[in-house]
């Protein structure tokens, strides 16, 4: 399987998005420009982390236009797996490939530290080698990652179970003192109704190894891995 890694001007984290799944994952990947008209048959995209654009206009609202991301909803629209972390979460919401929208952290500070999430449902490809419930250590970096979205579209992200982590304790339990931003719900990533677009505000890319204080985040890929394989099995 191949990965695919869209590089904007402004992105920081495609880089370490790249190494865990070249080196650590050990799987094919290549950079994608945003400039580019083609995923280069690449079976997973991910939109890391950043500052696309400078984040001039608001977080996503410019890079959502680049030729990349066209090409990105169309193979997502497709059934094609694509994975926003951070800056890419808000692109894909500024896209509308995923409801809802992101407001400054209530402290209206940046925040940088490592949290813990939870897995909220396993009915999908990037948590399904996961167990529910299972806390996950992931580290945080972001200004604007307060989840919102209105009230009845939140009972609509429950109701078909498209929110896929929380934001926890040490010991799962979702609380107001573990939500680090001030997210509807504690709300850490969310998927689609399709199940084949995931957004989510932690860095599991910066968490795949044990040097890095934690390898909770390499699961992710793997259960992503194991989506694909069995899919190409069948």
């Amino acid at each position: 399987m191949k990965f695919g890694v869209v590089t904007f001007p402004g992105s920081n984290c495609d880089y370490d998005s790249y190494a865990a799944v070249r080196y650590v994952l050990d799987e094919e990947v290549e950079f994608l420009w945003h400039q580019d008209d083609s995923l280069h048959g690449s079976d997973v995209i991910i939109l890391p982390g950043g500052f696309s654009y400078g984040d001039y206009l608001r977080t996503g609202a410019i890079a959502r236009f680049s030729p990349i991301v066209k090409e990105v909803i169309k193979f997502a629209q497709e059934g094609g797996i694509v994975w926003g972390i951070c800056n890419g979460f808000q692109i894909l919401l500024e896209a509308g490939l995923l409801p809802g929208a992101m407001l400054r952290n209530r402290s209206l500070r940046f925040i940088c530290k490592e949290v813990f999430i939870r897995v909220d449902t396993n009915q999908n490809p990037l948590t399904g080698a996961l167990n529910i419930g299972e806390v996950l250590k992931v580290p945080i970096a972001h200004t604007d990652g307060n989840y919102f979205n209105e009230p009845d579209q939140i009972r609509k992200l429950i109701e078909n179970d498209q929110i896929v982590f929380r934001y926890c304790d040490k010991d799962g339990k979702v609380t107001d003192e573990s939500n680090p931003n001030g997210s509807l719900n504690n709300i850490a990533g969310i998927c689609n109704e399709g199940k084949n677009v995931f957004g989510m505000m932690p860095h599991p890319e910066r968490a795949v190894e044990d040097i890095l204080n934690s390898s909770d985040g390499l699961k992710l890929f793997e259960s992503v891995r194991t989506y694909y394989q069995d899919k190409v099995a069948v």
